[in-house]
């Protein structure tokens, strides 16, 4: 009689899924370390790019320095106005060629990224004139005033009106004025190339 055989060496019934585990883990490690990697470079690039999908966020422009002596002027020219005068009596207009001087190139493209919103606010402000006004020195200094104060606006600087002229204190009640801080704009004149009012 033949001795019964001996049942097959069995394997280790717990090494095989030691090892499914660690390849399992090691596997999700990994991917979460790329992941994470992938995540902070998409991150970082987002910003730089800021075109498609980035909020846009509008904040007050620091405090313009003035440029140093020296340096030449920067100008930024912007296409001429044709539009019509508010006169009553008869139809009037008035072509006006317009350049900001600026403190700087950098200030002049800071400018440039906001020319579709200066030249609304400009063309507003000229509809609103006479012809009487614009017709005096007085008027177009104080064109050059405004179109200054309004070329800062879409930039988030409110600049003071320096036309308007405190009521004297005796007809107005007393109330505490909040001081403003002093601002000084990006642009530092108005220079015009046409003036044209028929």
């Amino acid at each position: 009689m033949s001795a019964p055989a001996a049942p097959a060496a069995e394997a280790p019934k717990g090494g095989g899924n030691k090892k499914l585990i660690i390849i399992i883990a090691a596997v999700l490690v990994l991917v979460l370390v790329g992941g994470g990697a992938a995540f902070l470079l998409l991150k970082k690039k987002a910003p730089a790019d800021g075109e498609e999908g980035a909020e846009e966020v509008h904040e007050p422009a620091p405090v313009h320095a003035k440029p140093k002596p020296g340096t030449p002027p920067t100008f930024v020219p912007l296409d001429p106005f044709t539009v019509n005068l508010s006169d009553k009596d008869v139809d009037r207009f008035a072509q006006i060629g317009v350049t900001l001087e600026v403190v700087d190139a950098k200030t002049a493209d800071q400018i440039k990224a906001y020319l579709p919103a200066i030249r609304s606010n400009v063309l507003m402000l000229l509809s609103h004139k006479s012809s009487v006004e614009l017709l005096t020195i007085e008027g177009k200094e104080k064109l050059a005033r405004e179109i200054k104060r309004e070329s800062v606006r879409p930039m988030g600087i409110e600049l003071d009106d320096e036309d308007e002229e405190d009521p004297p204190p005796d007809t107005v009640k007393k109330k505490k004025k909040k001081k403003r801080q002093q601002v000084e704009s990006p642009v530092t004149n108005v220079l015009f190339s046409t003036f044209i009012v028929q």
